[in-house]
Protein backbone atom coordinates (compact mmCIF):
# COMPACT_ATOMS: atom_id res chain seq x y z
CA UNK A 1 0.00 0.00 0.00
CA UNK A 2 1.21 3.47 -1.11
CA UNK A 3 1.09 6.03 1.97
CA UNK A 4 2.16 9.81 2.06
CA UNK A 5 3.30 11.09 5.19
CA UNK A 6 2.74 15.00 5.05
CA UNK A 7 4.68 16.83 7.52
CA UNK A 8 7.47 13.53 7.69
CA UNK A 9 10.23 16.09 9.11
CA UNK A 10 8.25 17.75 11.57
CA UNK A 11 8.05 16.41 15.28
CA UNK A 12 4.41 14.72 14.57
CA UNK A 13 5.49 13.16 11.63
CA UNK A 14 8.60 11.65 12.54
CA UNK A 15 6.40 10.32 15.68
CA UNK A 16 4.10 9.14 12.77
CA UNK A 17 7.21 7.39 11.07
CA UNK A 18 8.10 5.47 14.30
CA UNK A 19 4.45 4.18 15.09
CA UNK A 20 3.96 3.04 11.23
CA UNK A 21 7.01 1.03 11.52
CA UNK A 22 5.93 -0.22 15.33
CA UNK A 23 2.58 -1.57 14.13
CA UNK A 24 4.12 -2.73 10.99
CA UNK A 25 1.29 -1.24 8.95
CA UNK A 26 1.88 -2.41 5.17
CA UNK A 27 3.24 -0.02 3.46
CA UNK A 28 4.44 -1.15 -0.07
CA UNK A 29 5.77 2.60 -0.77
CA UNK A 30 6.38 5.28 1.50
CA UNK A 31 6.24 8.89 0.00
CA UNK A 32 7.18 11.36 2.66
CA UNK A 33 6.05 14.72 2.04
CA UNK A 34 7.64 18.29 3.69
CA UNK A 35 7.80 22.12 2.16
CA UNK A 36 9.57 22.50 -0.63
CA UNK A 37 12.58 23.82 1.57
CA UNK A 38 13.26 20.10 1.91
CA UNK A 39 12.19 18.52 -1.36
CA UNK A 40 15.29 16.59 -1.79
CA UNK A 41 16.13 15.88 1.85
CA UNK A 42 15.53 12.23 3.42
CA UNK A 43 14.29 10.54 6.42
CA UNK A 44 14.29 6.98 7.39
CA UNK A 45 11.76 4.69 8.10
CA UNK A 46 12.60 1.03 9.24
CA UNK A 47 16.47 1.94 8.35
CA UNK A 48 15.82 3.04 5.31
CA UNK A 49 16.59 6.26 3.34
CA UNK A 50 13.46 8.01 1.44
CA UNK A 51 13.83 10.95 -0.21
CA UNK A 52 11.10 14.00 0.18
CA UNK A 53 9.35 14.83 -2.37
CA UNK A 54 6.79 18.18 -3.03
CA UNK A 55 3.04 18.00 -2.40
CA UNK A 56 2.29 18.14 -5.78
CA UNK A 57 4.33 14.90 -6.81
CA UNK A 58 3.03 12.78 -4.12
CA UNK A 59 -0.83 13.82 -5.49
CA UNK A 60 0.70 12.65 -8.82
CA UNK A 61 1.83 9.55 -7.29
CA UNK A 62 -2.01 8.41 -5.75
CA UNK A 63 -1.12 7.06 -2.34
CA UNK A 64 -3.89 5.49 -0.70
CA UNK A 65 -3.67 6.80 2.77
CA UNK A 66 -2.04 10.58 3.21
CA UNK A 67 -1.38 11.29 6.85
CA UNK A 68 -1.17 14.80 7.32
CA UNK A 69 0.62 16.59 10.04
CA UNK A 70 1.41 20.05 8.65
CA UNK A 71 -0.88 22.29 9.58
CA UNK A 72 -4.59 23.82 8.97
CA UNK A 73 -3.46 26.16 6.32
CA UNK A 74 -1.46 22.93 4.33
CA UNK A 75 -4.76 20.58 5.02
CA UNK A 76 -7.02 23.15 3.24
CA UNK A 77 -5.42 23.48 0.36
CA UNK A 78 -3.86 20.17 -0.45
CA UNK A 79 -6.24 17.56 1.26
CA UNK A 80 -8.92 17.91 -1.55
CA UNK A 81 -6.29 17.57 -3.85
CA UNK A 82 -5.45 14.27 -2.61
CA UNK A 83 -8.88 13.31 -2.26
CA UNK A 84 -9.86 14.06 -5.50
CA UNK A 85 -6.64 11.99 -6.76
CA UNK A 86 -8.68 9.07 -4.41
CA UNK A 87 -6.39 8.70 -1.50
CA UNK A 88 -7.28 8.87 1.92
CA UNK A 89 -6.74 11.86 4.00
CA UNK A 90 -6.10 11.56 7.92
CA UNK A 91 -5.38 14.46 9.27
CA UNK A 92 -4.15 15.91 12.36
CA UNK A 93 -4.51 19.67 12.19
CA UNK A 94 -7.91 21.32 13.02
CA UNK A 95 -8.57 22.22 9.67
CA UNK A 96 -11.47 19.66 9.27
CA UNK A 97 -12.62 18.97 12.32
CA UNK A 98 -16.03 20.96 13.10
CA UNK A 99 -16.76 20.83 9.52
CA UNK A 100 -20.45 19.58 9.44
CA UNK A 101 -19.33 16.73 6.46
CA UNK A 102 -16.38 15.43 8.07
CA UNK A 103 -15.75 12.59 10.71
CA UNK A 104 -14.27 13.36 13.52
CA UNK A 105 -12.55 10.26 14.87
CA UNK A 106 -11.24 8.63 17.59
CA UNK A 107 -11.32 4.59 16.90
CA UNK A 108 -12.17 3.22 19.46
CA UNK A 109 -15.26 5.19 19.83
CA UNK A 110 -16.15 6.20 16.62
CA UNK A 111 -14.32 4.45 13.82
CA UNK A 112 -18.23 2.53 12.89
CA UNK A 113 -19.27 5.72 11.44
CA UNK A 114 -16.42 5.94 8.20
CA UNK A 115 -16.97 4.98 4.81
CA UNK A 116 -15.55 4.56 1.45
CA UNK A 117 -17.09 8.34 0.97
CA UNK A 118 -14.82 9.45 3.72
CA UNK A 119 -11.78 10.51 1.91
CA UNK A 120 -11.00 13.47 4.58
CA UNK A 121 -10.69 12.02 8.04
CA UNK A 122 -10.01 14.21 10.80
CA UNK A 123 -7.94 13.97 14.04
CA UNK A 124 -9.07 15.25 17.23
CA UNK A 125 -6.82 17.96 18.94
CA UNK A 126 -4.83 16.18 21.29
CA UNK A 127 -6.18 16.58 24.73
CA UNK A 128 -9.40 15.95 23.22
CA UNK A 129 -8.68 12.56 22.37
CA UNK A 130 -7.55 11.69 26.27
CA UNK A 131 -10.34 13.58 27.53
CA UNK A 132 -12.90 11.36 25.38
CA UNK A 133 -11.07 7.92 25.82
CA UNK A 134 -12.39 8.31 29.88
CA UNK A 135 -15.63 10.52 29.46
CA UNK A 136 -17.26 8.15 26.35
CA UNK A 137 -17.03 4.42 28.66
CA UNK A 138 -18.44 6.82 32.00
CA UNK A 139 -20.96 8.24 29.84
CA UNK A 140 -22.86 5.42 28.36
CA UNK A 141 -23.42 4.15 32.30
CA UNK A 142 -24.30 7.22 34.23
CA UNK A 143 -24.77 10.25 31.66
CA UNK A 144 -22.73 13.21 31.42
CA UNK A 145 -24.19 16.10 32.87
CA UNK A 146 -21.04 19.16 33.17
CA UNK A 147 -17.74 18.52 32.82
CA UNK A 148 -14.79 20.89 33.92
CA UNK A 149 -11.46 20.22 32.94
CA UNK A 150 -7.98 22.31 33.41
CA UNK A 151 -4.91 20.85 30.87
CA UNK A 152 -1.51 20.92 32.26
CA UNK A 153 0.04 20.55 28.65
CA UNK A 154 3.17 19.52 27.14
CA UNK A 155 5.87 22.00 25.29
CA UNK A 156 5.92 18.93 22.35
CA UNK A 157 2.23 19.89 21.66
CA UNK A 158 3.31 23.37 20.33
CA UNK A 159 6.27 21.93 18.20
CA UNK A 160 10.51 21.74 17.99
CA UNK A 161 10.62 25.53 18.32
CA UNK A 162 9.05 25.31 22.00
CA UNK A 163 11.25 22.29 23.07
CA UNK A 164 14.28 24.12 22.00
CA UNK A 165 12.86 27.04 23.86
CA UNK A 166 12.17 25.20 27.26
CA UNK A 167 15.92 23.63 26.34
CA UNK A 168 17.79 27.24 25.97
CA UNK A 169 16.37 28.10 29.19
CA UNK A 170 17.12 25.31 31.04
CA UNK A 171 20.45 25.64 29.85
CA UNK A 172 20.97 29.28 30.49
CA UNK A 173 19.19 29.17 33.91
CA UNK A 174 21.65 26.05 35.19
CA UNK A 175 24.82 27.88 33.43
CA UNK A 176 24.02 31.88 34.33
CA UNK A 177 24.02 32.80 31.07
CA UNK A 178 21.96 35.55 29.53
CA UNK A 179 18.17 34.29 28.21
CA UNK A 180 17.87 37.32 26.14
CA UNK A 181 19.00 35.97 22.88
CA UNK A 182 17.12 32.75 23.33
CA UNK A 183 14.61 32.57 20.22
CA UNK A 184 10.97 32.46 21.72
CA UNK A 185 8.08 30.89 20.58
CA UNK A 186 5.82 32.00 23.83
CA UNK A 187 5.28 35.34 24.69
CA UNK A 188 7.13 34.49 27.78
CA UNK A 189 9.55 32.17 29.59
CA UNK A 190 9.02 28.91 29.79
CA UNK A 191 11.40 27.48 31.90
CA UNK A 192 10.15 27.62 35.84
CA UNK A 193 6.51 29.35 34.64
CA UNK A 194 2.91 27.85 33.61
CA UNK A 195 1.43 29.97 30.74
CA UNK A 196 -2.71 30.29 31.04
CA UNK A 197 -2.55 30.63 26.95
CA UNK A 198 -2.42 27.86 24.94
CA UNK A 199 -3.07 29.31 21.44
CA UNK A 200 -4.83 32.83 20.63
CA UNK A 201 -8.14 34.22 22.53
CA UNK A 202 -11.00 34.43 20.83
CA UNK A 203 -13.71 37.42 21.84
CA UNK A 204 -14.57 35.50 24.75
CA UNK A 205 -11.40 35.24 26.47
CA UNK A 206 -11.14 31.78 25.47
CA UNK A 207 -8.04 30.33 23.61
CA UNK A 208 -8.17 27.53 20.35
CA UNK A 209 -7.04 25.07 22.39
CA UNK A 210 -9.89 25.66 24.85
CA UNK A 211 -12.53 26.26 22.24
CA UNK A 212 -11.50 22.99 21.40
CA UNK A 213 -11.80 20.97 24.38
CA UNK A 214 -15.40 22.32 23.95
CA UNK A 215 -16.39 21.34 21.17
CA UNK A 216 -14.73 18.34 19.93
CA UNK A 217 -15.85 16.10 22.74
CA UNK A 218 -19.17 16.59 21.81
CA UNK A 219 -18.93 15.59 17.78
CA UNK A 220 -17.12 12.47 18.65
CA UNK A 221 -19.46 11.32 20.98
CA UNK A 222 -22.40 12.42 18.90
CA UNK A 223 -23.94 13.92 21.98
CA UNK A 224 -24.38 17.77 23.04
CA UNK A 225 -26.63 16.78 26.04
CA UNK A 226 -24.07 17.70 28.13
CA UNK A 227 -22.19 21.07 28.89
CA UNK A 228 -18.04 21.33 29.09
CA UNK A 229 -16.08 24.00 30.04
CA UNK A 230 -12.06 24.11 29.87
CA UNK A 231 -8.99 26.04 30.82
CA UNK A 232 -5.50 25.20 28.78
CA UNK A 233 -2.15 25.98 30.42
CA UNK A 234 1.36 24.97 29.09
CA UNK A 235 3.86 23.81 30.91
CA UNK A 236 7.31 23.13 31.14
CA UNK A 237 7.25 19.35 30.34
CA UNK A 238 8.14 17.21 28.24
CA UNK A 239 6.51 14.08 27.18
CA UNK A 240 2.64 14.32 27.55
CA UNK A 241 -0.29 16.51 28.35
CA UNK A 242 -2.17 16.10 31.89
CA UNK A 243 -5.83 17.39 32.29
CA UNK A 244 -7.72 17.60 35.79
CA UNK A 245 -11.34 16.51 35.03
CA UNK A 246 -14.66 17.30 37.06
CA UNK A 247 -17.25 15.04 36.32
CA UNK A 248 -20.97 15.63 37.02
CA UNK A 249 -23.39 12.84 35.94
CA UNK A 250 -26.65 12.91 35.70
CA UNK A 251 -26.77 9.31 37.53
CA UNK A 252 -25.05 8.38 41.00
CA UNK A 253 -22.05 5.89 40.29
CA UNK A 254 -20.13 3.88 42.28
CA UNK A 255 -16.56 4.36 42.50
CA UNK A 256 -15.16 0.69 42.26
CA UNK A 257 -17.90 0.33 38.95
CA UNK A 258 -16.10 3.30 37.46
CA UNK A 259 -12.79 1.56 37.89
CA UNK A 260 -14.21 -1.38 36.72
CA UNK A 261 -15.46 0.33 33.75
CA UNK A 262 -12.17 2.60 32.59
CA UNK A 263 -10.06 -0.60 33.47
CA UNK A 264 -12.22 -2.44 30.93
CA UNK A 265 -11.84 -0.15 28.14
CA UNK A 266 -9.22 -0.65 25.73
CA UNK A 267 -6.59 2.28 25.21
CA UNK A 268 -7.46 3.26 29.02
CA UNK A 269 -4.96 1.78 32.01
CA UNK A 270 -5.79 3.11 34.72
CA UNK A 271 -3.28 3.84 37.71
CA UNK A 272 -4.86 4.31 41.13
CA UNK A 273 -3.16 3.34 44.18
CA UNK A 274 -2.18 6.56 46.80
CA UNK A 275 -1.18 4.43 48.93
CA UNK A 276 1.23 3.55 46.98
CA UNK A 277 2.39 7.17 45.24
CA UNK A 278 0.68 5.49 41.92
CA UNK A 279 -0.88 7.85 39.25
CA UNK A 280 -0.26 9.27 35.74
CA UNK A 281 2.28 11.32 35.09
CA UNK A 282 3.76 12.63 31.96
CA UNK A 283 7.63 11.23 32.68
CA UNK A 284 5.58 7.57 32.23
CA UNK A 285 3.54 8.21 29.64
CA UNK A 286 6.08 9.52 27.49
CA UNK A 287 6.48 6.83 24.54
CA UNK A 288 3.51 4.86 25.04
CA UNK A 289 0.21 4.39 23.24
CA UNK A 290 -2.66 4.44 26.08
CA UNK A 291 -4.61 6.66 28.03
CA UNK A 292 -3.66 6.65 31.46
CA UNK A 293 -6.26 7.61 34.12
CA UNK A 294 -5.78 7.89 38.53
CA UNK A 295 -6.52 10.10 41.47
CA UNK A 296 -10.27 8.77 40.82
CA UNK A 297 -12.50 10.13 43.71
CA UNK A 298 -15.97 10.94 44.77
CA UNK A 299 -16.17 15.22 44.81
CA UNK A 300 -17.47 16.11 48.34
CA UNK A 301 -18.36 19.54 47.23
CA UNK A 302 -21.68 17.72 44.91
CA UNK A 303 -23.52 14.83 44.45
CA UNK A 304 -23.12 12.52 41.19
CA UNK A 305 -19.32 14.09 40.71
CA UNK A 306 -16.38 12.38 40.16
CA UNK A 307 -12.42 14.26 40.42
CA UNK A 308 -9.44 12.12 37.92
CA UNK A 309 -6.22 12.71 36.44
CA UNK A 310 -5.73 11.91 32.45
CA UNK A 311 -2.26 11.82 31.01
CA UNK A 312 -1.13 10.61 27.71
CA UNK A 313 1.82 11.13 25.20
CA UNK A 314 0.35 13.79 23.09
CA UNK A 315 2.48 13.31 20.21
CA UNK A 316 1.75 9.69 20.08
CA UNK A 317 -1.76 8.77 21.59
CA UNK A 318 -2.72 12.70 20.92
CA UNK A 319 -2.05 12.70 17.30
CA UNK A 320 0.51 10.11 15.49
CA UNK A 321 -0.98 6.63 17.11
CA UNK A 322 -4.87 8.25 16.94
CA UNK A 323 -4.20 8.49 13.10
CA UNK A 324 -2.32 4.94 11.93
CA UNK A 325 -5.71 3.53 13.99
CA UNK A 326 -8.12 5.28 12.22
CA UNK A 327 -5.93 3.74 9.15
CA UNK A 328 -5.67 0.28 10.00
CA UNK A 329 -9.83 0.48 11.11
CA UNK A 330 -9.90 1.54 7.08
CA UNK A 331 -7.63 -1.26 5.83
CA UNK A 332 -9.06 -3.95 8.39
CA UNK A 333 -12.56 -2.95 7.01
CA UNK A 334 -11.82 -2.92 3.66
CA UNK A 335 -12.41 0.85 2.92
CA UNK A 336 -9.61 1.25 1.22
Amino acid sequence: MKVAVVGATGMVGQVMLNVLAERNFPITELIPVASERSVGKKVTYKDKQFEIVSMQTAVDLKPEIAIFSAGGTTSLEWAPKFAEAGSFVIDNSSAWRMDPTKKLVVPEINAFELTKEDKIIANPNCSTIQLVMVLNPLHKKYNLKRVVVSTYQSVTGTGKAAVDQLNAETEAAVNGTDKGAIEKVYPYEIFKNALPQCDVFDDMDYTKEELKLMKEPKKIMSDDSFQLTATAVRVPVQGGHSESVNIEFENDFDLAEVKAILANTPGVVVMDDVANKVYPMPLYSEGKDEVFVGRIRKDPSQEKTLNCWIVADNLRRGAATNAVQIAEYLLENKLV
